[in-house]
């Protein structure tokens, strides 16, 4: 190829460079290029998880170019061992490309904060944002549906739609190699490479799958997936963190609907939701500097609730969190009330500053048509082959209570009971 080319340096997968010359990767660079997909370089990966781990300041931008990058890999290569998957090329990396565009402020914490669906956005973009579905149809005028089948799963050919979004997919394998790598936790890291060479495709039920070789290399992956939920994405401090954030802006709601607060028609919009019924225009111009600027204005207002929470947020002053997974519900809710007496007595909104955060992960479910090995027997779940797999798949909770630091906890960490747990 000779035409112009655009190369976007990554710090995992190396030069990412796309050539004019070819169609689908033309497209691709336009798209990159619209408004709404840059607005992704203003969103951040992990949300506020970057007050516990302090290199994760990544942004949405970045892992959507690097979930296109690995998922322009997959598909050339079984593209090129199964020619009647070459026709799909611009369904797969278009999908790839924008599977996150339709993310808000602080990413999946706005989900949780504000009840939006970053999925229902996605798709609205894809069929309704004009600079992007011009793209599309340019291209060909069924590219924007083909699209919204991977993302609803629906597209006549699952391989399609599971290189995307499934239980083995480029979204998961990016971002448990770009969080590790930006947070330092070595143990996230994968072989992309083996993993890769592992995927196949079969024909007669035209699903990705694994060939059996491969086995060991999935089963890695599962097990860093696992150890990165536990470790990262649900670390007692990203947790307390994101709920400092719900705090601060459902007081900010509570004193808009009184008439005691300003805030620009973006906020204000998103405050009053719901969020998902907002225009796309304004959806769009919420980010994350847009939602922080409010923070840093109402750390001065009078409520001092709101100034309070605001404060901890930008100058990382977080409540404290003990893990009572062990105790019996009788037992969570005695140490809570403890802590909620304690507040109260002090004049301090209990519900506020404290309370209770149950988490649950399960490292492997088959939703989504699961991982399917290919096996002399036929293809069959990783997990009627793996008893690793088969551990990975068991649920496990996690409670933990969050605190204020001057507030003495009424019984010490209760120790471990003798149950399950997943690797």
């Amino acid at each position: 190829m000779t035409g112009k080319t655009r190369t976007y340096h990554d710090p995992l997968h190396g030069a990412i460079t796309l050539n004019s010359d070819d169609p689908v990767e033309a497209l691709l660079t336009d798209l990159i290029e619209t408004s709404a997909f840059q607005r992704l370089r203003r969103i951040r990966q992990l949300g506020p998880a970057s007050l516990t781990f302090h290199g994760a300041e990544t942004s949405r931008f970045t892992h959507s170019l690097g979930v296109m990058a690995i998922a322009r890999r997959a598909f050339d290569r079984l593209a090129g061992l199964h020619k009647e998957l070459r026709s799909h090329r611009a369904t797969v990396l278009c999908a790839a490309l924008l599977h996150d565009i339709g993310h808000g402020p602080f990413s999946h914490t706005a989900e949780e904060i504000f009840g939006s669906h970053h999925e229902h956005w996605t798709i609205a973009i894809v069929e309704k944002l004009p600079e992007v579905r011009a793209r599309l149809n340019q291209f060909d005028a069924d590219l924007w549906q083909s699209v919204i089948q991977v993302y609803q799963h629906s597209h006549p050919i699952p391989c399609i739609w599971q290189l995307v979004s499934s239980q083995l997919d480029c979204d998961r394998i990016d971002y448990l190699m770009r969080d590790s790598y930006f947070t330092g936790a070595s143990y996230g890291q994968l072989d992309l490479d083996r993993i890769l060479l592992a995927l196949n495709y079969d024909p007669l039920s035209q699903q990705l799958i694994v060939e059996g070789k491969g086995l060991a290399a999935i089963e890695h992956y599962l097990v860093v997936r696992s150890f990165m939920h536990a470790q990262i994405y649900n670390h007692p401090k990203n947790l307390t963190a994101t709920w400092i954030l719900e705090q601060a802006f459902n007081r900010a709601r509570d004193l808009l609907e009184g008439g005691e607060l300003t805030a620009d028609a973006t906020v204000t919009a998103w405050l009053q939701g719901p969020v998902d019924q907002l225009s796309l225009e304004r959806y769009l111009a919420g980010d994350d500097i847009v939602f922080t600027y409010h923070l840093q204005c109402w750390q001065h207002h009078a409520d001092p609730t709101l100034a309070d929470f605001c404060r901890r947020y930008l100058d990382r002053r977080l409540l404290k969190t003990l893990e009572i997974t062990y105790a019996t519900p009788a037992e969570q809710e005695s140490l809570l009330s403890g802590v909620q007496q304690q507040l109260t007595a002090a004049g301090i909104e209990a519900h506020r500053y404290s309370g209770l955060r149950h988490i649950w992960s399960k490292g492997y479910s088959i939703y989504q048509k699961g991982i399917k090995i290919k096996t002399p027997q036929g293809l069959q779940d990783i997990k009627q082959i793996s008893p690793l797999v088969q551990t990975l798949s068991q649920p496990a909770q996690r409670t933990w209570l969050i605190y204020p630091r001057d507030v003495t906890v009424g019984l010490c960490p209760l120790p471990r009971r003798d149950t399950a747990s997943p690797v």
